[in-house]
């Protein structure tokens, strides 16, 4: 979404808010460096939101600012994702909200990891048949689906290399 800079008060407003500040006033479609002067804005151009420095920390859009080339540019700044908090005299610290969060994380990737075992294991399921006779390979490739849970990069740091090969 385009943002605009306004020059006589710095506020920053989307383009049909702009055009919303010149009700009787034809604006072309592009809008040109002279139709920015002219209506007394500046463009505020997009900056990808930065890395964060540490695993419980995030940006957040913080206004505008200037660049190296005075460009409007905009403004990012990294803040804690929690902090201590108390609900009705109850006192959760940051270091708590911290772990919750931790085992959210963890919880969904498990889950998510489970969900492809699960599925490639149903995938082989004909095989397991009583009328049907399973190879090593396959009781093997099985054994090893199940066991995915217990592997030493389960949940997050999971690689297809660490997942049996099907025979």
């Amino acid at each position: 979404m385009s943002e605009y800079r306004l020059k006589s008060d710095g506020s920053v407003k989307t383009k049909s808010e702009v055009v919303a500040l010149f009700p009787n006033t034809s604006i072309p479609k592009v809008w040109t460096d002279q139709v920015c002067a002219d209506l007394g804005i500046d463009v505020v151009f997009e900056i990808p939101q930065p890395t964060s420095s540490e695993a419980y920390k995030h940006y957040v859009r913080n206004g505008v600012e200037q660049n190296s080339k005075d460009q409007w540019v905009q403004a990012w700044v990294e803040q804690d994702m929690f902090a201590d908090t108390t609900v009705d005299g109850v006192t959760t610290t940051k270091a708590e909200h911290e772990a919750a969060y931790q085992a959210q994380l963890d919880a969904n990737a498990a889950a998510a990891v489970r969900s492809r075992r699960d599925r490639l294991l149903a995938e082989t399921d004909f095989y397991a048949l009583s009328d049907v006779t399973m190879t090593d390979a396959m009781t093997t490739y099985r054994q090893a689906l199940r066991d995915i849970t217990a592997h030493s990069n389960f949940p997050h740091n999971l690689t297809d290399d660490d997942w049996p090969e099907k025979p």
